[in-house]
């Protein structure tokens, strides 16, 4: 008797709004459980790359926030026009903005003396952003072995020397928030990317490997996984990339550097441990980061009914490039 009155139940419109009542529930448990951006008004905000490009945007989102900001590149003029812009834009009296010029790719003591000095005036840094970076293309082989190494040594090295001080400060004080601003070449290699994607490469794995031996100490990592960006930097980059680089890149289009500073801010105020922005970097992300730590339970169990057909879409995206590689080859030889 009892499944009688059951299966009746279920069945027909008492069956849709129980369906409905239950999504509704999971709606509410969505929106009461997510996370709550961190406060930084007040707070001491390091940007490398603050001069130009997602660096400078960052620097005006924060202090936009309330937040002390410093800002760390090499070229002064541009450094003391991006102050000028954050004191136009300040929100509370008692907000400070400074510069420093600085090569991040240099010994670490240098560096490790300039952050000391930095904090010397704004107080202890409570968010690193680590943005400064460089872009050259073309095959492996055309690469010179200088622009190979300097790559590294401004992509990887310029972001280790800074993580690098910050980090034992951060773990002491049980606070903390480090982004480090790699690339979607950090996923995929890409023709034409290759020293340059190594470099990125590495700095997922040490995003990656802070993020497990910080964030039980009270500190947040955010990777952020920008596509082409409309900054000085990508129109430098235009200038080496090869035909095929730029048709295989293209297809993801253009982003401007506001709205992907907007998320990368968001994303670390809200400790997510990945930063992206758009549906083919979702994709990307979602294919060449299967390991990546990604949101609560719901986000996982629907990434994990996703890969499945998404890594046939994968599969087919290799014969596309490859078909353009193929085609750009033909071409020269014609």
């Amino acid at each position: 008797m009892r499944y009688t009155f059951v299966m009746p139940f279920l069945t027909g419109e008492n069956g849709v709004y129980i369906l409905v009542a239950i999504a509704v529930h999971i709606l509410v448990y969505v929106f009461v459980t997510r996370k709550r951006a961190k406060n930084i008004v007040g707070k001491h905000v390091v940007i490398t790359g603050g001069s130009k490009g997602i660096g400078l945007c960052l620097a005006v989102e924060c202090a936009m926030k309330g937040a002390n900001v410093t800002v760390i590149a090499r070229d002064e003029k541009m450094l003391s026009g991006a102050v000028a812009l954050m004191e136009v834009i300040r929100q509370l009296p008692e907000q400070k903005f400074q510069y420093r010029c600085l090569d991040l790719s240099s010994k670490y003591e240098q560096v490790a003396e300039t952050f000391a000095n930095i904090e010397e005036s704004l107080g202890d840094i409570y968010m690193l952003i680590n943005c400064a970076g460089l872009a050259i293309c073309g095959t492996f082989e055309e690469v010179s072995v200088e622009d190979a190494r300097m790559l590294m040594n401004v992509n990887y090295w310029g972001t280790y020397n800074c993580t690098r001080y910050v980090l034992p400060k951060m773990k002491k004080s049980g606070e903390g928030i480090i982004v480090i601003t790699a690339s979607q070449a950090a996923l995929f290699g890409i023709y034409g990317y290759g020293p340059y994607a190594a470099s990125k490469y590495a700095l997922r794995a040490m995003a990656e490997t802070i993020a497990m031996e910080s964030r039980h100490l009270g500190i947040s990592v955010t990777l952020a996984l920008p596509a082409d960006t409309n900054t000085p930097g990508f129109e430098n980059e235009e200038k080496t990339k090869p035909k095929e680089t730029k048709i295989i890149s293209g297809g993801g289009g253009l982003a401007e550097p506001e709205r992907v500073a907007k998320q990368i801010l968001n994303d670390a105020l809200k400790s997510n441990f990945i930063s992206i922005l758009g549906f083919e970097s979702w994709l990307v992300t979602l294919l060449g980061g299967g390991l990546f730590r990604w949101g609560g339970l719901f986000q996982n169990v629907f990434h994990a009914l996703l890969l499945g057909p998404l890594r046939v879409i994968g599969c087919f995206l290799h014969l596309h490039f490859e078909r353009i590689i193929k085609n750009c080859a033909k071409e020269k030889n014609d």
